[in-house]
C-alpha cells in the first residue's frame, strides 16, 4: 500500500472524528515523518493533526459517538486520560491517533500517524 493511500485514509478518519466535535477545525500538522531517525528516509509515515479551540459537550461526544463508531470500524481504543485531559488512543493496522479533550475549556486536539512504509 502506498503512503499516499494510507495518508488519505488517515486524514479522512481524523476529519470525520473532528466533524463530530464541530466545524471550526484548524490543521496543525500534515506531512511525512521519518520512522527511524538513525536511518533517515528508509521508513516513513504520514502524520496528520487538527484542533478545535472550543467544543461544548466534547467529553460526551467522545464517549457516546466517536468511541462506538470507531470500535465498530475495527479501531481498538485505549484510555490514556490524565487529570488535565481526557485522552483516547485508537489503533488499527499499524495506524494510530489520539483524541485529546481538555477537561477545562473544551478544546479538542486530534493527531495521528499511519503505519511506517518504505518510500516509493
Amino acid at each position: 500500500m502506498t503512503l499516499s493511500l494510507l495518508a488519505h485514509e488517515l486524514t479522512a478518519v481524523i476529519d470525520d472524528v473532528a466533524a463530530t466535535f464541530g466545524p471550526d477545525v484548524a490543521p496543525t500538522v500534515a506531512g511525512e515523518l521519518d520512522c527511524d531517525p538513525a536511518h533517515p528516509g528508509t521508513l516513513v509515515c504520514w502524520q496528520y493533526g487538527v484542533r478545535l479551540d472550543h467544543c461544548g459537550d466534547a467529553e460526551h461526544r467522545l464517549a457516546e459517538s466517536v468511541l462506538p463508531s470507531l470500535e465498530a470500524a475495527g479501531w481498538s481504543a485505549h484510555d490514556r486520560s490524565t487529570p488535565r485531559e481526557l485522552i483516547a488512543r485508537f489503533n488499527r493496522d499499524g495506524a494510530d491517533f489520539t483524541v485529546h479533550v481538555a477537561r477545562a475549556g473544551g478544546g479538542v486536539a486530534i493527531i495521528g500517524s499511519t503505519r511506517c512504509v518504505v518510500p516509493a
